[in-house]
């Protein structure tokens, strides 16, 4: 599937693409590809919400980390502000992903 750039931003992979490889290339009809790429992004999010970290093998793993909280500053106006404690989700790449990155193959 060729991607095309429509916009100034960094182009992205988007789920409609997605959907449109798996009609392509699997033979799913286009309602079945939307609902399975939508599924497997909903049960993602869902075990991240939860507190779960979630594994992809051969692609690297995301996690929910829980930041303290700790005082923070309005660059505008030096203003000394509270910033909350709060979750957010990481993200590290497998060895296997870092490797096609660079460009090179596994040895094992």
């Amino acid at each position: 599937m060729e991607l095309s750039f429509e916009t100034l931003e960094t182009p992205a992979l988007t789920k409609a693409q997605l959907a449109q490889l798996l009609f392509d290339q699997i033979g799913l009809n286009k309602r079945e590809s939307k609902d399975m790429i939508d599924a497997f992004f909903d049960l993602i999010s869902q075990k991240l919400v939860d507190g779960q970290d979630v594994k992809i093998s051969g692609f690297g793993n995301y996690q929910i980390r829980t930041k303290a909280p700790r005082p923070g500053r309005n660059p505008r106006t030096g203003e000394a502000i509270p910033i909350e404690a709060r979750r957010v989700v990481t993200f590290h790449a497998s060895h296997k992903l870092k490797e096609s990155i660079q460009g090179t193959t596994s040895q094992a």
